[in-house]
């Protein structure tokens, strides 16, 4: 099996105004935001061009269901497909239906302490 993970994909979080969140992290610290967040660009060791996504979500959001947590982590991933099959293999809790989309391949499992992970195998050319 090649790398499970690969970095760290996006940091996601709930906020009561996403939008507040959004500019004053624009204002105070120099993010580049849009509607979905930030988009940070980097290099990894073989000087590939990679992203991490950081997203204010409203505080009411489904998305990181069945989580209680306020924060949701989605890492950078190799071959997705291949990686749900192990983890579900090793007894991981496997939440809905991979999906894919012109940016990448998501899939979500819980950790052990019932945080929801995403789980992405990114196209990072797709954001250019």
């Amino acid at each position: 099996m090649k790398k499970r993970v690969t970095g760290i994909g996006g940091l996601f979080f709930k906020s009561e105004d996403p939008k507040a969140s959004r500019d004053w992290y624009s204002k105070h610290l120099g993010f580049n935001t849009d509607d979905y967040g930030s988009t940070f660009w980097w290099k990894d060791k073989e000087d590939k061009e990679c992203s991490t996504q950081w997203s204010a979500f409203k505080d009411d959001t489904k998305y990181f269901e069945p989580s209680k947590k306020d924060f949701m982590f989605n890492y950078r991933v190799e071959n997705l497909v291949e990686l749900l099959e192990t983890l579900k293999a090793e007894g991981v809790t496997i939440i809905g239906e991979m999906e894919e989309y012109d940016y990448g391949k998501f899939g979500w499992i819980l950790d052990n302490e019932g945080n929801k992970i995403e789980l992405w195998e990114p196209i990072d050319q797709a954001f250019k």
